[in-house]
């Protein structure tokens, strides 16, 4: 595998630093900026990520892609990279189902290329020992190789499409899917004139929630990039021949949270519970 040249589709905070660390490690990174926004170019200049323009030039100038988008773009970015006939390896690490993946190996594969299924836990690697790339497929163990001395540490769980993509599934399950209902219940709590009270117990009796049940302030900025997320989860979960509501519902407590994408400040927690209580849109 030649290690030099690695087209990272389309980078926002966790893409431009997973390009970065490789950056920084010999490997040249690069993105395509047409239709980014300005802050997405100041990250990857910062990152060191070499802009070759369109998706296109980077295709033509690199052997691997490694795809990190929100989910609902998963497979059109796929199908981007499948419909320009790349033959290289292609490294699917965005949160989507295990069918999700096989159906984008079977985009990528069908045009001729290579697919490895990946998935991300942990926050953008700026920091040794905080981050996991999951992966699996039957060339898993090479793009392993890719992240040696990186501060991303990558673990090989098998050749099977879709392993390294349930793994994410059930770890988001939990976590972004009790952030959700931790903020609902906050919500309910308060339309009901107990949220001191439930506050209280709390403390007493699950002395963590009170705290965690705040997380979400310091969260709402993504919570856009969520609904899609938790919507695949909800599909592997039907899949599997699971109930798959909760996680539906999850989806629709982060698309009422959707306002604060972009936003300049943290928003408090009184603005996270009015959100919710408001339709979406």
């Amino acid at each position: 595998m030649n290690r030099s040249r690695i087209a990272i589709l389309h980078p926002g905070d966790m893409g431009s630093a997973i390009g970065g660390d490789l950056s920084e490690h010999g490997i040249r990174v690069l993105w395509a900026s047409a239709g980014r926004s300005e802050t997405s170019r100041v990250r990857a200049t910062a990152d060191g990520l070499e802009d070759h323009l369109s998706v296109g030039a980077c295709l033509r100038s690199c052997d691997i892609v490694l795809s990190v988008c929100p989910p609902h773009a998963a497979l059109d970015v796929a199908r981007e990279v499948a419909g320009q006939f790349f033959h290289g390896l292609y490294i699917d690490a965005n949160a989507i189902s295990p069918g999700a993946a096989r159906e984008a190996a079977a985009i990528i594969e069908g045009a001729g290329g290579h697919f490895v299924d990946g998935g991300i836990v942990g926050p953008p690697p700026r920091t040794a020992g905080t981050s996991r790339l999951f992966l699996s497929g039957t060339r898993a163990a090479e793009v392993a190789r890719l992240f040696n001395g990186t501060r991303m540490e990558a673990i090989v769980l098998g050749s099977e499409i879709g392993a390294a993509s349930g793994l994410k599934a059930c770890y988001a399950a939990w976590t972004k899917g009790s952030t959700a209902l931790l903020t609902a219940i906050r919500a309910l709590a308060r339309h009901e004139g107990v949220e001191d009270a439930l506050l209280a117990e709390w403390a007493r009796s699950q002395p963590d929630l009170p705290k965690r049940s705040k997380a979400i302030t310091g969260q709402a900025a993504k919570a856009w990039r969520w609904v899609g997320e938790m919507q695949e989860i909800a599909s592997a979960f039907e899949h599997a021949g699971l109930p798959n509501d909760f996680h539906r519902g999850a989806a629709a407590v982060y698309e009422h949270l959707s306002c604060f994408k972009d936003a300049a400040t943290q928003p408090s927690l009184d603005e996270v519970l009015a959100a919710l209580a408001r339709k979406p849109g």
